[in-house]
């Protein structure tokens, strides 16, 4: 498809210093949503500066002590992405941070510009995240709704963790969210992060309007990452045999933090055939507390 190497990156493209993955706005060519995926070797540890950049610390695997403005936020992690939702931390513009391992791991530290500094650093509790379950038959997936309006308080920052059975979809009628449109659709920007269970892969759609075009059908493994600038994005295609699991990083200049959207017209139609089916009954996955 036209244009994918620009918005799919695919594992180790856009790897910079200490981090697998580094997204920034400058990077993606937009204004506020950013993402690094950060590695840890045991008793290793990093400074986190989050200049203009509202940030959470969020384990994919592994545990770690966050300490800033002398406090140590003790994370417990999880084992993987599959196995359960994971606390986390907050950590505010115009911060450092340190981020030490003592036994390793891998942590997600999604992020958003922004010129407010209203927050103040704050452990998030994994038995506070509300687990969705979405869908259903082959339409079921499960959202882990970590930092959303009405889930945990951000200036910017929208987080959540999407995990779909193997030949499911997800992302799914696909939707938008590049208009600002009060009560109807807010202006954001996305990122997806992906990982698969054993050595499997999905799919991602993006496409666009025709004043904005985009087009993206991309093949995505353990460690991709697709960004969406704008126009409708899904389905997410998880393929039979294997679990996707992807990581949504939203912010957008609206002054109202907001998660609004608009399913494409043409396909908007699938979500009344929910009521007749019953969820995956492989949902949830792991342990959910």
């Amino acid at each position: 498809m036209s244009r994918t190497s620009k918005y799919h990156l695919p594992k180790g493209t856009s790897a910079e210093g200490p981090y697998d993955v580094l997204v920034t706005p400058e990077s993606a060519g937009w204004g506020y949503s950013g993402l690094g995926v950060l590695t840890l070797e045991p008793g290793a540890a990093h400074t986190l500066s989050t200049g203009d950049r509202e940030c959470l610390v969020l384990p994919l695997t592994g545990s770690c002590t966050v300490t800033t403005d002398g406090t140590a936020f003790e994370l417990a992690g999880r084992t993987d992405v599959f196995a359960s939702v994971t606390d986390f931390a907050y950590v505010p513009r115009g911060s450092e941070a340190v981020i030490s391992s003592a036994h390793g791991g891998r942590f997600a530290l999604p992020s958003a510009r922004t010129e407010r500094g209203g927050h103040s650093a704050r452990y998030g509790r994994k038995e506070d995240v509300p687990v969705e379950l979405r869908g259903a038959g082959a339409c079921s997936r499960q959202v882990n709704n970590y930092c959303l309006p009405g889930t945990f308080e951000a200036e910017r920052l929208l987080v959540c963790e999407v995990l779909t059975p193997g030949g499911n979809w997800s992302s799914y009628p696909p939707h938008k969210h590049d208009r600002a449109r009060p009560g109807v659709e807010s202006e954001l920007e996305e990122i997806y992060y992906f990982e698969v269970t054993g050595s499997g892969f999905g799919y991602q759609r993006v496409y666009g309007t025709e004043d904005r075009p985009v087009d993206v059908l991309a093949e995505v493994r353990s460690g991709d990452t697709v960004l969406v600038p704008h126009g409708w994005h899904g389905p997410s295609i998880a393929a039979p045999g294997y679990d996707l699991y992807y990581l949504n990083v939203m912010a957008g200049p609206e002054p109202d933090r907001a998660w609004l959207i608009c399913d494409d017209p043409a396909h908007a139609w699938v979500r009344a055939t929910w009521d007749a089916q019953d969820v995956d009954d492989r949902l949830p996955f792991g342990e959910t507390r």
